[in-house]
């Protein structure tokens, strides 16, 4: 050892988190994500602070700030979430030939999507401009991929014109219902909002229900 040199002790290397700690981190952050979904819908992103936030959540500011750094951070987690469900339904879009059935079971998938996500889906109507310029920050090329995809299959000459036509008919009445899902449709169980939606979209499509 070199005389007058101090010898530093180890530095103690903290252990790794506990699935326990995860688990609880990832439930922190969903009930922050719940508590900010109600606010926004309730009152709008513009108009609710991260203070209110905190405070129905009983947290400070501070504690909040470990999770998100700001309320559009959290925003963002919301929007994430809606464009996972859209993402997720289309990524296979393009990869075959569609079929009037086919495509009957892709609008089908969006429909039994909604029982889970009426708030969310009625929370992204009430601050509308608010998500489509994050959408167009976030997602830009997803959505021009997405874009071009459905154009792509709009105007594939290998299908009958009246099919593409239908098809075109059934996703704006599948995109038009979602949009008004939870305050046009309050009357309607989850159950019968989607049986109401598919029997529609296999109207649309001259389809009958999918086979067992």
């Amino acid at each position: 050892m070199t005389p007058g040199r101090s010898v530093k002790a180890p530095r103690e290397v903290a252990p790794p988190p506990s699935a326990a700690a995860d688990d609880q981190l990832k439930t922190t952050r969903d009930r922050i994500l719940d508590v900010s979904l109600d606010l926004f819908l309730e009152k709008g992103y513009d108009k609710t602070s991260l203070r209110e936030i905190a405070e129905q959540l009983g947290f400070s500011k501070a504690a909040l700030y470990y999770h998100f750094a700001s309320k559009e951070d959290i925003f963002k987690a919301l929007h994430n979430r809606l464009h996972a469900l859209s993402l997720n339904n289309l990524s296979h879009l393009g990869d075959q030939t569609l079929t009037l059935r086919s495509w009957a079971t892709l609008l089908d998938g969006f429909i039994d999507m909604i029982p889970a996500n009426r708030k969310l889906l009625a929370m992204r109507e009430r601050n509308r401009a608010a998500f489509d310029s994050l959408h167009d920050t976030l997602h830009k090329k997803d959505r021009e991929d997405l874009d071009e995809r459905l154009r792509s299959s709009f105007s594939d000459a290998a299908l009958p014109v009246e099919q593409r036509i239908r098809m075109a008919f059934a996703l704006s009445g599948v995109t038009g219902a979602l949009i008004f899902s939870d305050e046009s449709f309050q009357g309607l169980s989850d159950e019968e909002l989607v049986r109401e939606m598919k029997d529609r979209v296999h109207d649309a499509l001259g389809v009958g229900p999918d086979p067992d």
